[in-house]
């Protein structure tokens, strides 16, 4: 079996002991806090919302869990809102051994709640970092984002109504953030998701066009001003220059910006992923839609970009199935219909193309989406009359400024029928109403006849730019100590240890240590890990387990029993005690006091 990669933990959703239904946004809404906190650390890799969130209300074992997320560690909790007052429960699981190594409850005021999910995010980070190995951690996690405690509720509720993904949620979503932002003209983060609510509305066009994109773009220049750091925004910006602006290098840079300050950001390592592929650089595209298959592998958004990835490299019955799959989780899933034609027409299936059309669910039908793929099947099948009919239907509905399905399937047409000239000419025409659809059509296997022209070339890099590296690659970090440093505090640790004997305090921890010491824990972090080789519970426990072994076989304490001289040894769990002496000596405590008594 693949072992299990380490440092990477999933935040199940805290189960609500409120006694009120109303309020499961506040607990959905503390995961979600405690989730992006975390995200934010490097080299933590953090199950998205997405797929923690399938777990919601299904009682299936942590084990099972952490192995179809695959992720060693799983955090669980609850959240109990009563009043002004708010108490939080949190433990950490190690999956595989099914031992909890952690566990933690909070009693607070509600006034306070930024500073219970740092502190809860800072311990749990501490602890994986004792657990698995070296975390670099800031010293705050989660920044209090607004005065006005009911701003943050209505932020919340409308989250929760967001994730719902449907118009109507989606309008009540954009009202609790107009809400919030009367309240607090400062709250960034609901200025991104009123962007993010308007952008849904935007690619859905149930809202016109420029109408629902220019909201976006107001809500994106708001929150800017307030931070121009997150994540959130530069991901929608990518968006808007993609779909809006129809700039594709825009939309790279603040793709790759995004990423660049959030990892662990699943959508924007997908759309980094889209980009790629559409630009041509598919071993690329396969990187970042890998990193967003670890971080998020069971959202249907992670399930379509693999479908789209076997079509665009050709794989049409690889990418068939998946997308089959995206339909059966979500029969109204729109992009899942549009791509699952393609492949059937890619395939030489025609008759199949039409009868699926018909099958498509009336009220998510794009009536250019239909008509252009209807007109792509007729072309392809060679009927005249019908091919004929339709291509002049296509024509006409192309005409219109804002027509962009039309625009691209009227591409797709010239090249099917290979009349390479009129596509150019098309082309040029199209580029200049910014149809932004073309950025995805223009490489798509449906126009694979334009691909030896001459011209293709310089549209290419028209639309694409330079298929150069665009994200300049980091410099490797400095150690954050230098050898004779390095040397001198390992000195001073082996001695601590030896003289003053920590290891005996049960709830000794790796920032308790630190401040003994007088280093940062960033640092005696990386001295165990790099310089020593072991985590802090391997090292600690290393120490314990030694100091246990003097003990039981010391006579004089043949009357204590075993688990009293691990107590007094330093560890507070039978569990822990036993998992570490095993993989420490290769056999239990009991067989040792045999083999040696």
């Amino acid at each position: 079996m693949e072992t299990i990669p380490e440092k990477t933990i999933a935040v199940l959703p805290f189960v609500n002991r409120s006694g009120d239904a109303e309020i499961e946004y506040f607990s959905d809404g503390i995961t979600e806090e405690i989730i992006n906190a975390l995200a934010g650390i490097r080299k933590l890799r953090v199950t998205s919302r997405t797929s923690s969130f399938y777990f919601k209300n299904k009682q299936v074992p942590v084990r099972q869990i952490a192995r179809e997320l695959d992720v060693e560690t799983i955090l669980e909790g609850s959240v109990r809102l009563g009043g002004d007052t708010i108490r939080i429960t949190a433990q950490l699981v190690h999956a595989e051994e099914d031992f909890h190594f952690w566990s933690e409850s909070w009693d607070r005021k509600l006034v306070n709640i930024f500073e219970i999910q740092d502190e809860i995010s800072l311990l749990i980070a501490d602890k994986l970092r004792e657990q698995y190995g070296h975390l670099e951690i800031h010293d705050h996690l989660v920044k209090r984002r607004t005065e006005n405690l009911d701003a943050y509720e209505y932020s919340l509720k409308a989250r929760f109504h967001f994730n719902k993904w449907n118009p109507v949620d989606v309008q009540k979503a954009i009202e609790l953030y107009e809400k919030a932002i009367a309240l607090d003209p400062k709250h960034t983060d609901s200025y991104v998701g009123l962007a993010d609510a308007y952008s849904f509305f935007a690619v859905t066009e149930l809202i016109p066009h420029q109408e629902a994109w220019q909201k976006v773009r107001d809500s994106l220049d708001k929150a800017y001003a307030l931070n121009p750091e997150h994540a959130g925004v530069h991901y929608l910006l990518a968006n808007l220059a993609f779909f809006y602006d129809a700039d594709f290098q825009q939309a790279f840079q603040c793709a790759l910006q995004s990423i660049e300050l959030k990892p662990n950001y699943a959508e924007a390592q997908q759309f980094v992923s889209l980009l790629y592929m559409i630009s041509g650089q598919m071993e690329k595209a396969k990187q970042h839609l890998e990193i967003a298959f670890r971080i998020d592998p069971l959202s249907q958004e992670t399930l379509f970009y693999r479908a789209y990835f076997h079509y665009r490299n050709e794989q049409y019955e690889n990418a068939l199935s998946l997308f089959d799959e995206c339909l059966s989780q979500n029969p109204h899933n729109v992009p899942a219909y549009i791509m699952r034609s393609y492949c059937l027409l890619k395939m030489n299936r025609s008759d199949d193309t039409i009868e699926f059309l018909h099958k498509m669910p009336e009220e998510i039908v794009v009536q250019n989406e239909r008509l252009g793929i209807t007109c792509l099947t007729y072309l392809l099948k060679g009927e005249g009359a019908k091919a004929q009919m339709y291509f002049g239907q296509l024509k006409q509905e192309a005409q219109k400024p804002t027509s962009f399905q039309a625009h691209s399937y009227l591409y797709l047409a010239y090249a099917i029928i290979k009349n390479n000239d009129e596509a150019f000419a098309w082309l040029e025409e199209a580029l200049q109403l910014k149809s932004s659809v073309l950025l995805l059509s223009y490489t798509d296997p449906l126009s694979n006849n334009l691909k030896d022209d001459s011209r293709y070339a310089h549209y290419h890099s028209l639309l694409y730019g330079s298929k150069e590296e665009a994200l300049t690659v980091q410099k490797e970090k400095q150690p954050l100590l230098d050898l004779a440093t390095a040397d001198r505090y390992q000195e001073l640790l082996l001695r601590f240890m030896k003289e003053e004997q920590p290891f005996l305090i049960p709830n000794l921890s790796l920032q308790s240590l630190a401040d003994q010491l007088e280093i940062h824990p960033n640092k005696l972090s990386w001295l165990l890990n790099e310089q020593l080789g072991q985590n802090f519970n391997e090292f600690i426990n290393h120490f314990r387990i030694e100091y246990f072994k003097t003990l039981v076989l010391d006579p004089e304490n043949n009357h204590i029993s075993l688990l009293g001289l691990a107590y007094e040894s330093g560890f507070n769990s039978k569990t822990v005690f036993n998992t570490y002496f095993k993989k420490q000596e290769g056999i239990t405590p009991k067989e040792f006091l045999k083999q040696n008594g």
